[in-house]
This record gives structure tokens, sequence and C-alpha cells, in this order.
């Protein structure tokens, strides 16, 4: 039985979401009704086998033809650039970041580099991306139209022909147990940017006012010689975090094993920051000072509220990560 839900789901996961759960159902109808009353895996693979690749399946029923590149490599073509794009993306965006802070100047304002950063990067992965889009077509393009094979039957990633077999070496995932690449690389992005703002604080988080047509930096809310005291500890759950990016992208879903590295990860995180954040130092002294004038209270009151509020939504968001990380990996 497992072997029919993964080919339904090697199936449906090329077809358009609104038509996924009909044609599923519609699949398992026709499989079961191929089948004997008492069948076995043999059964199984002997159906399957006559129904062919799931690819030449799923093709059959997109609403568009695949003209450019055909059945025989598009489901390669895809999958390649599913696995090149981001990683191209994230390449780009890196070497625009080592471009501006080789040659930063503490004299420009962080704040300018920083949006300089985003609005050069956002360029750059828009034109990597082009790049990388035309030339793999161009190869595959040239590949279809050049391959003499009498059998034109969909190939695998490995350029092979598609056998029952493979589906042994493909986990069924559950579609809400699933874990997504915008999943994978928003958790890396958030933790380019807490860590960016960590170590660089006294010049990104603060008071801003505007003037001339452009942001100015004016009082740095934290001190960061204290920030600096903890970075030992900081890079550490950095690389646990990264660590655990790359083993949702290796593993493609929620397991036990997971879950319990999530939590390990987040409770370690909660008790660094809030030992950071219950630090008397940690905030600038300047700022308080505005920031009493500003709202009318006194200096006490000002630290128990940013504490008090950063400690709640923080405990708050870490129970939520850590509560959905088991619940999606209980799911079957």
């Amino acid at each position: 039985m497992k072997l029919i839900d993964i080919y339904i789901q090697e199936i449906t996961r090329r077809l358009p979401e609104k038509n996924r759960e009909d044609i599923a159902l519609e699949l398992r109808s026709t499989i079961e009704d191929m089948l004997p009353d008492d069948y076995n895996e043999e059964d199984i693979k002997a159906v399957l086998e006559k129904l062919g690749s799931p690819v030449t399946l799923a093709s059959g029923y997109r609403d568009r033809p695949m003209h450019l590149i055909g059945p025989r490599y598009f489901d390669i073509y895809v999958t390649l650039l599913k696995m090149i794009l981001p990683i191209a993306a994230i390449c780009a965006l890196i070497t625009v970041i080592a471009e501006y802070f080789i040659g930063y100047s503490e004299e420009e304002a962080f704040i300018n580099v920083f949006l300089n950063v985003i609005g050069l990067g956002i360029w750059r992965i828009i034109e990597v991306e082009i790049h990388v889009f035309f030339w793999l077509t161009l190869i595959f393009v040239i590949l279809e139209r050049t391959d003499k094979g009498k059998e034109q039957l969909p190939l695998t990633v490995s350029f092979k022909k598609w056998t029952p077999d493979e589906l042994k070496d493909i986990p069924y995932i559950p579609k809400k147990k699933a874990i997504s690449k915008f999943e994978v690389f928003g958790g890396l992005m958030w933790t380019t940017i807490w860590a960016t703002l960590y170590f660089y604080a006294n010049q990104l988080v603060g008071i801003y006012e505007g003037g001339g047509g452009r942001l100015e930096f004016v009082v740095p809310s934290l001190n960061q010689e204290v920030l600096l005291r903890y970075w030992p500890i900081v890079v550490i759950v950095i690389g646990l975090e990264i660590a655990l990016a790359l083993y949702k992208l290796i593993k493609g879903q929620w397991t036990k094993r997971m879950a319990l590295f999530n939590t390990a990860i987040h409770v370690i995180g909660t008790i660094v920051f809030i030992v950071i954040l219950i630090n008397p130092n940690l905030m600038n002294k300047e700022f308080i000072m505005y920031m009493t004038d500003l709202f009318a209270i006194s200096a006490n009151q000002l630290k128990d509220w940013i504490i008090g509020g950063g400690i709640f939504f923080y405990l708050l968001s870490v129970a939520i990560i850590i509560y959905d990380g088991f619940l999606k990996a209980r799911i079957r």
C-alpha cells in the first residue's frame, strides 16, 4: 500500500494544487480496480509498471503542453532548476555583501550601506537567476533535440528509465509534515538578519531621524561592548541554527529527532537571550534618557517594559515554534 501512496504522491506533486485531491482519488480507485483481491507487493509493482512513469501520467493531466522541453527531460530540468536557483541566489547575495563590507567606510551611515546592499542584492539576484535559467534551458533544449533514442520515455534524475523499484528509495511525506525550501531558506535569512543586528547593533539598532531626504542614525539603543562579551555563545547559537536549516533541507520532513533538536536549539537561544537582556548595562544611557523624556516615564519603568515585553513575546514565539515542530513530527 505504501508504494501506491508514494506513486500517487509522485504524480500529484507535479500538478496544480487545486486538482491534486480529485486526481489522487481517481488514481487510487483505478489502481485498486486493477489489483486482485489478495494482492501482494509484486502485484502492485505489475500494476504500476502497466500504468507507467509518474512523470508521463502527470504530463497527461496537465492543462498546458510542454513544447520547449518535452516530457523525456522536463522533470530533470525542473528538478535541477529548483536545486540551482536558490544556491545561485545565496551566492549572489554573499558576493554583494562581501563587496560592500570590504570597502566599507565608517564615514557612511551603516543603515545607508545596509539599504544599498539590499537594493543591489535584489538586482544581482535577478541578474544571476536570469543567466542560470537561460543557460540551463538552452542546455536541455539542445539535449532534447540531439537525443536520437527511439524510446522517448521520461527519464529520472539519474538519466535512467523509470521502474517501480525507484519508489522504495523515495520516502512518503504527508503534506503537513513536509519542509519546504522556502522554510529552510527563510530560516537561514532570519539567522543572517538577527546576527547582523547583533554584531552591528551600535550602528543599526536605535533612534533614527529623517533629514535631507535620508535617515540619520541618532542614538544607539544597545551597548555594543556588553553585547560582544557574549559573542562566543552567540556564534554557537548561529552555528546550531545553520545546522538545523541544513538538517531540514536534507530530511525534507519533520521527525521526532528533528523536533527535539529544534527544541534544544530554541531553549539554548532563549537562555542566551534572557541572560543578555537582563544585563543592567545593556541599554545605552543616552537611549534611556531620550526615551524617558519622550514618554515621560522613569528609567526603571522603561527597562521593565522593554525587558518584560521582550521576554514575554520571545517565550511566546519559541513555545509556538516548539509545539508546531512536535505537532508536525507526529503526523503519519
